[in-house]
């Protein structure tokens, strides 16, 4: 079967599973669970600071704290799909799109609460004293099928080591192709039939043999490029990005305007509605922030907190910076480049045909360019190296751990990492829309078995809110016990009351361990 056949029969799953399906689970999910937490992404802001300033409940050992846990989650929210995806959003879907990426975050704050708190209530011990969990496991203990936590597991690896990563590697890849044309070649065109050149392969090469050593080393060095990496090139992307609202500070309020102009057009949200600034917005907001997927869970549960709602304020918290802060200076920056005609009908949504149309990294790199000169673009790129590469080995942390679950076997995993390398070989040399595709629809499989499932589970989380906040009407700082809740499926945690609560055994953590 050849590459075309790949891109025609994924994009036809994608189109129907998107256009018919997910989006309006989607939308019913984040509504739903809006209403039943009363606005918990709304009520609860102060609350969601001030969870993120507390220290690890308790020290020492493998814990960590709500902030740590945002880190390792927003490290992996905060890659290409912030940049790529807005991109390809405006690009194919207009302006409008932003809106509905807005839109769909602050609802779907209410899922990203709900879901970590469920993994914070059923998460486990590891072997060195670490909090592990996330759907897979509250799948297992609360509904006591394994068979089906398998399943997400299973998905989850599809999604995240197979889909996101060939994904994350083909942006790297093509950010070499464009800078190649414009910094090197001078001007478009440069290297005719880039993807057809032996330089995707040798790139391919190479990220495949830096990831294996990452990968191979241990959590040591896949910790230090999430948490230094990432947040020192998310700051300058956003430090770049105010400094261009700044030079262009005119064409702002024109850039909001159309956004919520194109945002309302009947005409762009009913005609061709798969590919509409409504469903755009929906995929890459889901792509970017991760809401109701069930990826970031596997990071709140890691968490050492005294309630699992606190995990629960701070990763809503993070789908907010993901989406409305990080995403919204994609969307500025590109917005004021197509504010000018010319630049606009290179787009899919200007007229362009798609197989030649500006979208994706090479139109953020125009961007750039456009506004920076050459030190734009090649900033640009390197930016795009280091979140995209974080993103891999970030993606490769839920998957590896997911795939624990399934199984402990050493031999398995060394198999499992060499296999994840080979995609990254391969993905240097994907085609876009294939990778797109191929995201989207695992993607699409994981997030439609978790948001069934929280769902179901839900009322435990609406329960835990209200004890919080009971806790907290009383003066008191929050501590869950889940005896206190009749009827409660079994946790292997949070079985101390308040008393008992602090305890440290040789340098390892066990808060919330049953003995």
């Amino acid at each position: 079967m050849d590459m075309d056949a790949l891109v025609s029969i994924t994009d036809t799953i994608d189109t129907y599973m998107y256009t018919y399906f997910l989006v309006f689970l989607l939308i019913a999910a984040g509504v739903y669970f809006t209403i039943r937490t009363k606005g918990v992404q709304f009520t609860h802001i102060k609350d969601m600071f001030k969870a993120i300033t507390e220290k690890k409940h308790v020290e020492g050992g493998k814990s960590v704290s709500s902030f740590q846990a945002m880190m390792v989650s927003t490290a992996s929210r905060v890659g290409t799909g912030n940049i790529a995806g807005v991109a390809t959003a405006i690009a194919v879907g207009g302006p409008g799109a932003v809106f509905w990426m807005w839109i769909m975050a602050l609802i779907n704050g209410a899922s990203a609460f709900v879901e970590s708190t469920l993994a914070q209530i059923w998460k486990v011990r590891g072997e060195k004293g670490e909090f592990r969990g996330g759907p897979a496991y509250y799948i297992e203990q609360a509904l006591h099928k394994r068979w089906l936590g398998i399943v997400f597991a299973i998905s989850l690896i599809l999604c995240f080591a197979l889909g996101f990563n060939g994904l994350q590697t083909y942006n790297m890849s093509s950010s070499i192709e464009y800078f190649y044309d414009q910094a090197v070649g001078g001007q478009a065109g440069a290297v005719p039939g880039y993807f057809e050149t032996q330089i995707p392969f040798a790139i391919g090469v190479l990220l495949a043999v830096v990831f294996a050593f990452v990968l191979f080393g241990g959590t040591h060095r896949i910790s230090f490029l999430t948490s230094a990496i990432v947040p020192t090139m998310a700051m300058l992307y956003l430090v770049l990005a105010i400094v261009m609202a700044v030079m262009n500070a005119g064409a702002l309020p024109a850039v909001f305007g159309l956004i919520f102009q194109e945002a309302f057009d009947f005409n762009s949200i009913v005609g061709g509605f798969a590919g509409s600034m409504i469903v755009q917005g929906i995929k890459r907001g889901l792509f970017s922030n991760e809401a109701g997927m069930g990826s970031a869970p596997n990071a709140a549960a890691s968490a050492s907190v005294s309630h699992p709602v606190k995990q629960g304020l701070v990763q809503t918290l993070s789908v907010f910076i993901d989406t409305i802060l990080i995403c919204t200076c994609s969307a500025v920056m590109i917005m004021i480049f197509l504010q000018n005609p010319e630049n606009m009908a290179l787009t899919e949504f200007g007229g362009t045909p798609h197989e030649t149309a500006l979208t994706n990294m090479p139109l953020v790199q125009q961007t750039m360019l456009s506004a920076f000169g050459n030190a734009g673009i090649i900033f640009m790129t390197i930016a795009i190296f280091a979140f995209a590469f974080s993103s891999l080995v970030g993606n490769y942390y839920y998957a590896e751990q997911n795939f624990k679950f399934i199984t402990q076997s050493k031999p398995a995993l060394t198999v499992f990492r060499i296999v994840c390398a080979v995609v990254v070989f391969f993905g240097a040399q994907s085609n876009l829309t294939l990778a797109w595709n191929l995201a989207d629809i695992f993607m699409g499989i994981q997030a439609t078995i978790n948001i069934v499932v929280i769902f179901i589970l839900g009322k435990w989380a609406f329960k835990a809110l209200d004890d919080y906040k009971a806790q907290k009407a009383q003066g008191l700082d929050p501590v869950f016990v889940a005896d206190n809740f009749p009827g409660m499926p079994a946790t292997e945690c949070w079985h101390e009351t308040r008393e008992e609560l602090p305890t440290i055994d040789d340098g390892i953590a066990f808060s919330h361990l049953e003995d």
